[in-house]
């Protein structure tokens, strides 16, 4: 086996963790977004999805993200998050 071909071994083991994902994008091997979409795929795609509307979230363009409460949500748009914080809300 080749050297790069361990390399390339290696980093595939590495978007299996958190530790492994962190030091990916450190060494610009992945991409925020793409550390994002790993995260919520291994969360049956919870992070992956917008939490208002469901949508599948593909690249950093299609990707708001806003904090609430303290918890960062993923959404597809501005109006889908301030929809799910109205909703969040209104059990108040």
């Amino acid at each position: 086996m080749k050297k790069s071909e361990i390399n390339e071994s290696e980093d595939i083991e590495k978007v299996y963790s958190d530790e492994g994902r962190d030091s990916l994008v450190e060494d610009d091997a992945m991409e925020p977004w793409e550390q994002g979409f790993m995260e919520g795929a291994e969360d049956d795609g919870q992070g992956a999805k917008c939490r208002h509307c469901g949508k599948i979230l593909m690249g950093p363009e299609s990707i708001f993200e806003k904090e609430i409460d303290g918890v960062v949500y993923r959404f597809c748009s501005e109006e889908c998050a301030e929809k799910f914080e109205e909703d969040l809300h209104k059990n108040e």
